[in-house]
């Protein structure tokens, strides 16, 4: 089995830091590891990691990070990590269970076709959350397809954040140059990745909302969103496959 290491970034998910850690471990794979990244978290969060770190020395690790700094750089620096302690695939995930922890196997056996997994919630098979309003519903389908279309992306499910990186992917990309903090760190790094001529899978998903806790979706998040995917192309028009 190839080491893999789950990332999860977190801010105030108290409640979900027990349960998520018992559901991964309880696949029975025998070299995954947790790394919690954590903001800070008013909540207390980082405590509960921390508790769960001493409980599962060998599983579980925690990152401490002095305040919000955002999603995109927490999972930056959970790659660089993964990268330093020999993780042969990274998976990202949620900490609230709309990523379910079920699917990680059928995103893992797929990894072994393609250079990068997305948990897919627009392919055959995949789901929202039957709960979601027509709106919310309609926000998440044009965003994703606004992506997609500006930049020319193979790829379904491009703002999904449910994913799984070979080494060699992480290895290739250029992680200091991703600056994105919103849901469009998603789009980026699937974008950079696809420029490098990496290929990709998508797994069908059910994508179920949060359990508890409270949404981090922002207006400003949005509009990182709307104007950084225009900038894309020509930021990176120095990105080309890697020739043999």
């Amino acid at each position: 089995m190839p080491r893999l290491i789950v990332v999860i970034p977190t801010y105030n998910e108290a409640d979900n830091i027990e349960p998520m850690s018992a559901a991964l471990l309880k696949l029975g794979l025998p070299d995954l590891s947790i790394l919690y990244i954590d903001d800070n978290s008013p909540d207390g969060t980082g405590k509960i990691a921390d508790n769960q770190a001493e409980l599962f020395p060998n599983k579980i690790s925690v990152m401490h990070r002095a305040g919000k700094l955002g999603l995109g750089s927490a999972y930056i620096s959970a790659f660089k990590w993964a990268l330093e302690h020999d993780a042969d695939t990274v998976c990202q995930m949620d900490a609230d269970f709309s990523h379910n922890p079920e699917s990680i196997p059928a995103l893992l056996e797929e990894s072994s076709n393609s250079d990068f997994v997305i948990g897919s919630r627009y392919v055959p098979g995949g789901k929202l959350d039957e709960r979601w309003g027509p709106g919310r519903v309609m926000l998440s389908r044009f965003g994703n397809a606004y992506a997609r279309t500006i930049l020319r992306l193979p790829i379904q499910d491009a703002t999904g954040g449910f994913r799984i990186w070979n080494r060699k992917v992480l290895e290739s990309m250029p992680l200091d140059r991703i600056r994105s903090n919103g849901y469009i760190f998603q789009v980026e790094t699937a974008f950079v990745a696809h420029r490098l001529g990496f290929s990709h899978g998508e797994v069908p998903i059910y994508f179920e909302d949060r359990r508890i806790g409270q949404s981090k979706m922002s207006f400003r998040i949005q509009m990182e969103a709307a104007i950084r995917v225009w900038q894309l192309p020509f930021l990176y028009r120095d990105i080309h496959p890697a020739t043999s």
